[in-house]
């Protein structure tokens, strides 16, 4: 179903800040009616300020994606307002970074609960309305971890892979549904508060691992799966190499991901433990989270990190072929 965004209704959880907020401002420059969901009643007022300037309508809905009936709520409220819902993006996403053993019980539920049970209770939600007008567009943020691990994360890649096994079960439960979609963005390392809100159980200052893509072209890719459904989008080359990698050497490909997280994750300074945004909404609710400046000033250093950065993904295909060869004329890894 070819659908473009003016005229139409969206609902983004998750909207007050990173990839959420620049999602709206432009669906909004394109003359969709959002409806902006988060936790903070202020920062989705600042949003919503953005996407009049932008040219669209906005309404704010505060809730909390991990509760069910608020999310509910939410959908009543855009269906009251508009008239209908077109396009769902459930975007909402929080993380914990440690060792598994290091983070506490309820911070890793926290983050189950708000990545992957956020997601299914805005398809509860919006699902009922989509199978009455027999249309409709779910946008589910997978990231590019849905695919391959990443230490120090557990919690967060254990949601992110439950969003897409849950996005692709749906899909086929949807086949006798043509005019409803089911779409999974998957994007890299990407610049937003994301990574100063995360807990932090490290003991060790928190940095996103370059290459680090900007907001708005994650925002880009979801506003053009809303005009044209597809299965699954990645956002960047990593993901796409990174599932390749992983598919043809797996135990390689791992020891390789280890070990670049290790490097090119944290910056040389200590940090306390945090339970971070888990439990509350933090200050801080730019698009940006300043990263991409601060690897652009590391100027000669940040070229050089992405050369290294390169090598360690492309490092697991190169062993492949020095490798024994196991039963059935797979590599043993």
């Amino acid at each position: 179903m070819a659908m473009r965004a003016l005229d139409k209704v969206v609902v983004v959880t998750g909207a007050s800040s990173g990839i959420g907020r620049a999602t709206a401002i432009d669906f909004a420059r394109r003359g969709a009616a959002v409806v902006l969901s988060a936790r903070s009643d202020e920062a989705l007022h600042e949003v919503a300020r953005e996407c009049l300037d932008a040219g669209g309508r906005a309404m704010v809905v505060p809730a909390d994606v991990t509760d069910q009936a608020q999310i509910h709520h939410l959908a009543r409220r855009a269906i009251d307002a508009y008239g209908g819902i077109d396009v769902w993006v459930n975007n909402a996403g929080v993380i914990a970074f440690g060792r598994f053993e290091e983070v506490p019980d309820d911070v890793f539920a926290g983050v189950i609960a708000t990545n992957f049970l956020g997601t299914v209770h805005g398809c509860r939600a919006v699902l009922p309305h989509f199978l009455e007008r027999g249309e409709g567009v779910i946008i589910n943020n997978a990231s590019v971890v849905s695919t391959v691990g990443q230490r120090y994360a557990t919690a967060y890649v254990a949601s992110k892979f439950a969003v897409r096994g849950f996005s692709e079960t749906l899909r086929q439960e949807l086949v006798d549904e043509p005019g409803i979609h089911v779409c999974t963005v998957m994007p890299g390392t990407v610049d937003t508060p994301l990574w100063q809100h995360g807990a932090n159980f490290t003991g060790r200052a928190i940095r996103p691992p370059g290459p680090v893509s900007a907001p708005e072209t994650v925002a880009a890719a979801i506003v053009d799966l809303a005009e044209r459904p597809r299965r699954e989008v990645f956002v960047g080359a990593p993901g796409r190499v990174a599932e390749i990698q992983q598919a043809m050497a797996p135990g390689v490909s791992e020891w390789a991901l280890a070990r670049f997280y290790e490097r090119n994750m944290f910056e040389n300074r200590s940090a306390p433990h945090t339970d971070g945004a888990i439990r509350h909404p933090l200050p801080g609710h730019g698009v940006s989270g300043g990263w991409m400046a601060e690897h652009a000033a590391a100027g000669k250093d940040e070229r050089r990190f992405s050369w290294t950065n390169l090598a360690l993904f492309l490092l697991p295909i190169g062993l492949m072929s020095r490798l024994p060869m196991g039963a059935g004329g797979r590599h043993a890894f």
